[in-house]
């Protein structure tokens, strides 16, 4: 047995590519200063790799906008709470569902209790879809904000987000997507869909460290800064600057989060290429980096549900064994989460670690309402299973050897 078999993705990949942890640690070492806070050449060659991380981001993610509207946060949830409080005040309205993530969950409670907005919550279907007929229906004149999460944490369903966006553009209405499990597997073409701030953590699809985050503002919309300090620019100016990105990104960002990020985007791209050589595409080497990491997303995804679609065959050879959602292939990310009858939650995930070295995600995902839906809070919420790029033949093995044991 492996000593760690790793089925926890959805929480945050690992291992890493091999280049990230190298560019790191190298970088780090060799620029470890403060980019954009003096005019040396360590400062200056610092902000020129950050300047460069936004252009590769904005690329991946097709947005053609100013690069400088990809703002850097200290994770996914906190570009969420920028971007929501940079969009509703007091007063307002807005829409989320009963699918999202204690990130934003827990911003539109507070908003709702201390601030009077309204939330309208909707719920999915029995599958784990958002029908956006139903949030066509939630507009009201109020509605300052529509926010939703590409792929479910707990279940792996990917909603309809070019209805949904069609629905926000119709009416006139921010599109906030939260793209936590999405980003770095599932291309998202923010011109297309007319996506208004699209957020992502650093540390899950996009292969990069843990404490680097960030949001890509599109110029359809003006989120108003809640956090203000340093930016290195215009220090005489008595408010925070209007520029982006300095708008939203007060005090140091973390180089060394940033730097892991550029070398997982070279990673993508080199992945990129080899998918495209493989596929004997005309003039490979020719094509932009959005377009090669749209390749190498496609292998991901694919490697990562022919994985999950192993798990989901095993499971449902046994009787007790019940997986919540119904997530269908074409519209679903390599997560799913399941009970088991007369067996608690807890119990199944400790013998899956303490017994066959499994690390595995037992409890609420940190998105409770998925839960209370499907009845499951007394149960202690549900065993997730999330494989990801680097899960090998030999991890399958042990995790379908794991649940053999542990089911029959």
């Amino acid at each position: 047995m492996k000593e760690n078999a790793y089925f926890d993705n959805a929480a945050t990949t690992w291992p890493k590519p091999e280049p990230v942890y190298e560019f790191m640690d190298s970088f780090f070492r060799s620029h470890g200063v403060n980019p954009g806070r003096s005019g040396s050449l360590l400062a200056v060659e610092a902000e020129q790799m950050i300047t460069k991380t936004r252009s590769m981001l904005a690329q991946f993610f097709n947005f053609s906008g100013p690069s400088n509207r990809v703002v850097f946060t200290l994770n996914g949830t906190d570009a969420l709470n920028q971007a929501i409080a940079g969009l509703v005040k007091p007063g307002d309205h807005m829409i989320t569902t009963r699918l999202e993530h204690n990130a934003v969950l827990r911003t539109a409670n507070h908003f709702e209790r201390d601030y009077g907005v309204e939330v309208s919550r909707i719920s999915p279907d029995e599958a784990g879809y958002i029908n956006p007929v139903e949030i066509a229906s939630n507009i009201t004149d109020q509605t300052r904000a529509i926010v939703i999460n590409h792929a479910s944490n707990v279940i792996g369903t990917v909603q309809p987000l070019q209805q949904i966006a069609d629905v926000a553009k119709a009416a006139n209405i921010p599109l906030i997507v939260d793209a936590a499990q999405t980003a770095g597997v599932l291309p998202i073409d923010m011109d297309t869909l007319g996506i208004s701030v699209l957020t992502f953590p650093g540390h899950k699809g996009l292969f990069g460290p843990m404490g680097i985050g960030g949001m890509i503002v599109s110029e359809s919309v003006d989120l108003t800064p809640h956090r203000f300090g340093g930016t290195g620019v215009d220090s005489l100016s008595t408010y925070q600057p209007d520029a982006y990105p300095y708008r939203l990104e007060a005090g140091t960002v973390s180089l060394p989060g940033i730097a892991g990020l550029h070398a997982a985007q070279l990673w993508f791209r080199d992945l990129g290429m080899r998918c495209a050589t493989l596929l004997n595409i005309d003039k490979a080497e020719s094509l932009s980096h959005g377009e090669l990491c749209r390749h190498a997303m496609k292998h991901i995804h694919e490697t990562e549900l022919s994985h999950i679609k192993r798990i989901e065959t095993a499971l449902s050879g046994y009787e007790k064994v019940t997986v919540l959602g119904n997530a269908v292939d074409d519209a679903r990310v390599a997560t799913l989460s399941f009970t088991v009858d007369d067996i608690p939650t807890v119990q199944v995930a400790d013998q899956l670690d303490a017994d066959h070295q499994i690390c595995a995600r037992a409890g609420l995902q940190c998105a409770p309402l998925v839960h209370v839906d499907a009845g499951t809070v007394e149960g202690g919420g549900t065993i997730r299973l999330s494989p990801g790029f680097f899960t090998d033949e030999e991890d399958m093995q042990q995790l379908l050897h794991a649940l053999n044991e542990i089911l029959s």
